[in-house]
């Protein structure tokens, strides 16, 4: 039994909260960080509501590394979920650090001023971690997340080399807006408009945003077309799988977003250089953030599922093989349970789940991690017990 430390009071933070609420044999004390009091205290509430247990909130600015060292000394907390803004990733690593505490997060480091994310800024925490004694999980979302312990699974069970692997991600819900991010749209927004990348034959190859095209077959939803992005779980990846010849990361869009996407970049709205406006800095991205739909808002109205799995080719015992590991998530579904929406039920879970296996030592190690560094069957299995449950699909 343990104490956690979640920070970020989003729709991610919500899911966590009331994952982390459904486990206390595990999970004994539970503290909300966030910028905003009023967030966590919502939160609370309906934790509260929902499941009976109380946990406590503090308000932290978790771009200040003294104040999170101090907080998680405050609440004597051994793990520090974080799943605020990653421009605060190395902040709290500093923080846990100091502090003596294991770190998990899901997704990695950008820098505020240039639009680009990569685990070149976390990796090298792996020695200062090794010496101090601590555990960084990174990336325990979904996609990164769940798609590298997929890729771990199957690699293990299915394949005895992997050849290539598509990443696929399909958001078929409807929340009703004209126009709205189902995470941070700050952070959305600045991922998808940058080039393409993937992985071939042993180099990177870059493409331009959103120009490549393909039409996948997603279970429970049917033919979709999807555009290749880069996607930072592919960066680990390249490393870890044994017999890789291309991998290749895929998401969708309706027409109706693309359209409100390609409007707001031509007029400059996602631009994040700041600009003069009656004679004061404004970034105009981070302007357009506070107009949109807030993700968290979401949930009541959405209808519809998600599917988000990776599609594996290679070989086994000699023979050539094709399969699709997944996951279905509906909307409605996870409103009911937790009062969020999937995208955000898909990223929080997983955190919970990682967190689980940090704190009852079945993934535990001193150093800075990738999820399809360690055993993936018992994460997998608790995929199972706690909301998303996986599907295996010969191809």
């Amino acid at each position: 039994m343990s104490t956690v430390l979640i920070i970020g009071a989003g729709g991610v933070g919500n899911v966590t909260a009331h994952k982390c609420a459904q486990v206390p044999e595990v999970f004994s004390d539970i503290w909300l960080a966030s910028r905003t009091l009023e967030k966590c205290g919502r939160i609370k509430e309906s934790v509260r509501a929902r499941t009976g247990r109380e946990i406590r909130t503090a308000q932290l600015d978790a771009r200040n590394t003294a104040d999170v060292a101090k907080l998680i000394r405050q609440t004597g907390a051994k793990l520090v979920i974080h799943v605020a803004l990653p421009y605060e990733n190395l902040t709290i690593m500093d923080a846990c650090l100091e502090a003596g505490a294991d770190y998990l997060d899901t997704a990695n480091y950008e820098p505020p001023d240039f639009p680009t994310y990569s685990y070149s800024w976390q990796w090298p925490y792996d020695e200062p971690f090794k010496e101090k004694g601590v555990m960084g999980l990174l990336g325990s979302g979904f996609d990164p997340g769940v798609t590298n312990v997929y890729c771990a699974y199957a690699h293990k069970i299915h394949f005895d080399e992997i050849h290539y692997v598509d990443i696929v991600d399909c958001n078929a819900g409807d929340h009703g807006q004209h126009f709205a991010t189902n995470f941070n749209s700050e952070i959305n927004i600045r991922e998808i408009t940058q080039k393409g990348r993937y992985y071939e034959d042993g180099e990177w190859k870059v493409t331009e945003p959103l120009a490549v095209k393909q039409t996948f077959d997603f279970p429970g939803i049917g033919p979709r077309e999807a555009c290749l992005m880069y996607h930072e779980e592919m960066e680990s990846l390249v490393h870890h799988i044994k017999g890789l010849k291309r991998m290749r990361f895929w998401m969708t869009f309706s027409e109706n977003y693309l359209t409100h996407l390609r409007v707001l970049e031509n007029v400059g709205m996602t631009r994040i250089d700041p600009v003069l406006y009656e004679g004061h800095p404004v970034i105009p991205l981070r302007f357009l953030t506070q107009v949109l739909p807030q993700p968290a808002s979401l949930g009541e109205n959405y209808e519809g599922m998600t599917c988000i799995g990776c599609i594996f080719e290679g070989v086994k015992d000699g023979k050539p093989k094709k399969l699709f590991i997944y996951n279905n998530c509906h909307h409605k579904e996870t409103y009911e349970e937790v009062g969020s929406q999937a995208v955000s039920y898909t990223t929080g879970v997983p955190a919970m789940i990682g967190a689980k296996l940090m704190l009852t030592g079945v993934w535990r190690a001193p150093g800075v991690f990738n999820m399809e560094q360690f055993d993936p069957e018992p994460f997998m299995e608790d995929l199972n017990t706690y909301g998303l449950p996986w599907r295996e699909k010969e191809l």
